[in-house]
């Protein structure tokens, strides 16, 4: 009996693969760390073939779990946004380094770009701003600085991660794989004109962005295709975005309704509706999902350092050993003893957008220990999610409560601590891998186990909920100590 959905998350620091059931139960996962490479200061690349090797091997763990492939219903991917891949249609290879969403190498070029005036029009029809950030910047200096993607000419294919491995699930031994990308993927290239839900000729032309080598956008949940790699044939039924994913699998479908995860970095997503929402303080309108279709869109802010600034800490800077330290050091002391950390160490995204920004640390004094620093990285999130807030609600969508997931959600103190800073309910589901669960969703309603995404939602389970306990004057002073710092930072 085919009673399960298989996961696929590929995240930036690792790749997982999870199995569920219908009603939401998660019976098994697996996971491997994915190796980040960083050439030159403020590149970051992936090597997709590691991306595709460790994938498959995570896949198959879980498909043995499950008892073998006939057992598994349908596949749901979600994997991190921006990133982009290219390889050969003919070997199935990669032709290059896959370059991170955190990179930042066409930093100039978007600039000049935005200094000659496209910006207006690029924000009009993508919901998105000139930034390294997309994709479209990225494709454009690949084409240009490596000549192996032009000698390849037809034979090249460029997506982003689902796009690559759908490609390597259906392809066979003597044929192509399929070559799609769902819309909330395509909608974050900014080659993508999210009103129509087609590429954009204008788009492919500014960024230099080869057309025949992109992929065909399709729906969030149908059939994809199939893979036979593990035994009998399984259809890939979900696609979607991480951010896209963990909104459905906070099971935010009716405007207003907002969730915040806080994973490699922090993303912020508010359902809008059928509409694209308008921002005039820059945040981004994207796609959220497209089922039939029809799209509905969200308002989104990104901030690129979260849970990454915490391994940084721990990786490079050896102050902790592990990140669950974090939560006892924030305890140890009353508060951040006036240390503010600013974690610029990818630049500044939204509302600032200043991908050359650096991050600074302030306020160190002879009494400031290791425990006011972690308070301050800690703290540092809520800082960066009240911000957001404010930009949120100058748009005319202000959050009511937030729906929190992702790996540093796990932390008590820094649950209460963002509901302390934004001064309105904060949500935590009791299963907090809700990526992984909208992508299980949108499988189920691909594969026919649901009918919808309000149906499906019956898989997120059960939330317990964090409420302000700060004086007013303590949240005040807190902001106070932060704009002086950010303003340092943004100049």
């Amino acid at each position: 009996m085919r009673d399960l959905i298989l996961v696929i998350d590929e995240g930036t620091t690792s790749t997982r693969a999870m199995l569920f059931k219908p009603d939401g139960s998660c019976i098994g996962s697996k996971a491997t760390e994915l190796t980040q490479h960083y050439p030159e200061p403020g590149r970051v690349e992936h090597d997709a073939a590691e991306i595709w090797q460790r994938t498959f091997a995570v896949t198959g763990a879980m498909v043995e779990l499950a008892g073998g492939a006939e057992r598994i219903s349908a596949i749901g991917i979600t994997n991190q946004r921006e990133t982009i891949v290219f390889w050969d249609r003919t070997t199935g290879e990669p032709l290059a380094p896959a370059i991170v969403w955190q990179d930042r190498r066409t930093a100039a070029i978007c600039r000049d770009l935005r200094e000659a005036g496209h910006e207006p029009a690029v924000q009009a029809k993508t919901g998105l701003l000139l930034d390294p950030y997309f994709s479209g910047s990225k494709i454009g200096w690949a084409m240009q600085n490596w000549p192996q993607l032009k000698e390849a000419g037809n034979r090249l294919a460029i997506g982003t991660i689902e796009s690559w491995l759908i490609w390597k699930l259906t392809a066979g031994e003597n044929a192509a794989g399929v070559h799609i990308t769902d819309a909330t993927n395509a909608s974050r290239t900014a080659l993508m004109a999210i009103g129509s839900g087609h590429w954009d000729d204008g788009l492919i032309e500014l960024f230099g962005a080869p057309r025949k080598a992109l992929p065909e956008i399709v729906d969030c949940a149908g059939q994809f295709g199939e893979t036979t790699l593990f035994g009998a044939a399984i259809p890939i039924c979900g696609i979607a975005g991480d951010q896209q994913a963990a909104t459905i699998g906070q099971s935010c479908l009716k405007p207003g309704e907002t969730k915040a995860t806080f994973g490699t970095g922090a993303f912020v997503l508010t359902q809008a509706g059928p509409t694209p929402p308008t921002s005039r303080n820059r945040l981004l309108s994207t796609i959220v999902w497209q089922l039939g279709g029809r799209r509905a869109y969200a308002l989104e802010g990104s901030v690129f350092v979260a849970g990454s600034l915490i391994k940084w800490l721990r990786d490079e800077i050896g102050l902790i050993g592990t990140a669950a330290e974090t939560e006892a050091l924030a305890r140890s002391v009353p508060d951040n003893g006036g240390v503010y950390l600013v974690p610029a160490l990818s630049g500044l995204g939204a509302p600032w957008w200043q991908p050359e920004a650096r991050g600074a640390l302030s306020g160190l004094s002879f009494s400031t220990s290791k425990a006011h620093i972690v308070r301050a990285a800690l703290e540092a999130m809520a800082h960066q999610a009240h911000d957001l807030k404010t930009a949120f609600a100058a748009d005319g969508i202000d959050w009511q409560s937030v729906r929190i997931d992702g790996g540093m959600v796990a932390n008590d103190w820094m649950a209460q601590d963002l509901a302390d800073i934004l001064g309105i309910s904060v949500e935590r589901p009791k299963f907090a891998e809700t990526t992984a669960l909208g992508a299980a969703m949108l499988a189920g309603v691909g594969c026919g186990l649901f009918d919808g995404l309000e149906t499906a939602s019956v898989m997120r389970g059960s939330v317990e909920t964090f409420e302000p306990a700060i004086d007013a004057d303590i949240r005040a002073a807190r902001l106070a100590g932060w704009k002086t710092a950010v303003d340092k930072v943004v100049g």
